[in-house]
């Protein structure tokens, strides 16, 4: 297994956020959380990549304690984060973004092909290459985004609400990178609200409520379950 949650308990304040949340994400598989505003999800993610200490519990990636890793330490291990919110350099140029992500890396020339490869993925991004990442549309920076986190050639990309306040047209493109990136072997552990989108591709689907999984299953059993679709399946864009 390359990245196992066990048991893990998160409190804010007194308040128990995460109540004893257990996770498997399988190698080459793209795994998916999703649940309403504050089940959560953003929570999980944070403790993950070192934001957020949790009470107990354990977070193991390929054999290794992730609570013992610094956070910056963790792109070295080949785990990346797409933060909610895209959180890209506003004054820098679309290009200087990209390079940013390949920033630990020595390897020039094949920065260079994954250079090429974002841009195979994104075309929209070659074309503003020298545009400041400040000047670009909502969607246009989600992919600049995920682009930046492909640059540190992840094994394990992490994306906390991906489709948050993009325009349906363009969440579709969003989620058809999603599975392209997975083809090419990355594992994607996707936080989402639109459960819909997120478990058509999802192999597995995790639904969090208040801190707790809920249920469980692929993403077509989840679809199909009853209790999914009245909670979470009523206006989400469909795929």
């Amino acid at each position: 297994m390359m990245l196992k949650i066990e048991d893990l308990i998160v409190s804010y304040g007194g308040i128990e956020a995460l109540k004893g949340v257990s996770i498997e994400v399988e190698e080459g598989k793209i795994i998916t959380l999703v649940g309403a505003n504050g089940a959560g999800k953003s929570t999980t993610l944070r403790s993950i990549v070192g934001l957020v200490k949790p009470k107990s519990g354990k977070i193991i990636f390929e054999d290794k304690n992730l609570q013992n890793v610094k956070t910056q330490d963790l792109i070295k291990m080949g785990i990346t984060l797409v933060p909610e919110g895209r959180r890209v350099f506003p004054n820098l140029s679309v290009l200087e973004n990209l390079k940013l992500g390949a920033f630990v890396r020595k390897d020039e020339a094949n920065i260079k092909s994954d250079l090429e490869w974002v841009y195979s993925l994104f075309p929209r991004l070659k074309e503003r290459t020298w545009q400041l990442a400040g000047t670009l549309s909502g969607g246009e920076q989600q992919m600049l985004a995920v682009g930046r986190a492909l640059m540190s050639r992840p094994r394990l990309m992490m994306m906390d609400e991906p489709s948050l306040g993009l325009a349906p047209l363009i969440v579709k493109e969003i989620f058809r990178i999603i599975k392209e990136v997975n083809k090419k072997g990355v594992t994607i552990l996707l936080i989402e609200q639109n459960a819909n989108a997120a478990l058509h591709i999802a192999d597995t689907g995790y639904v969090l409520e208040t801190g707790n999984i809920a249920l469980k299953g692929t993403g077509k059993e989840l679809l199909s379950n009853d209790d999914v679709k009245k909670a979470y399946l009523g206006d989400s864009v469909h795929l």
